[in-house]
């Protein structure tokens, strides 16, 4: 069974930084592209950044470019996202995810992420992110 535990939130002021880190039970980790998602009330659930199986691409929101880098250790079966200068309208509940492409095995070819969280079956319970003014 897949399990993905996500720690790291809090409260932050403004300009602050926090570390999420998403600790996976996952055997074949490297196989599998990662990604964070955010969700506050009344909105969907909003891609944040994401990372392929290879680490070779990454991808995010354009309101967090230049902000937030994700990344991962493949030695620990465990991704990051770490998050600066960090203002009140990130505050959300921050969720990782896990993809592998239905089982397909990874190639030069599929070393590709997506956005969509339906794409993603293995989630984590959300850790709260709170930025105040």
């Amino acid at each position: 069974q897949v399990q993905l535990v996500e720690s790291g939130g809090g409260m932050v002021q403004a300009g602050g930084s926090l570390r999420l880190s998403c600790v996976t039970s996952i055997r074949t980790f490297s196989d599998y592209a990662l990604a964070w998602f955010r969700l506050t009330p009344g909105k969907e659930r909003e891609f944040v950044a994401g990372i392929s199986w290879s680490g070779g691409v990454t991808n995010y929101a354009e309101s967090v470019k230049g902000r937030f880098a994700i990344s991962r250790d493949n030695g620990k079966d465990t991704f990051y996202l770490q998050m600066n200068s960090l203002k009140p309208e990130d505050t959300a509940v921050y969720y990782c995810a896990a993809e592998n492409r239905g089982g397909v095995p990874p190639t030069p070819y599929n070393d590709y992420l997506t956005i969509s969280p339906s794409d993603y079956p293995y989630w984590g319970q959300g850790t709260r992110v709170t930025v105040s003014s």
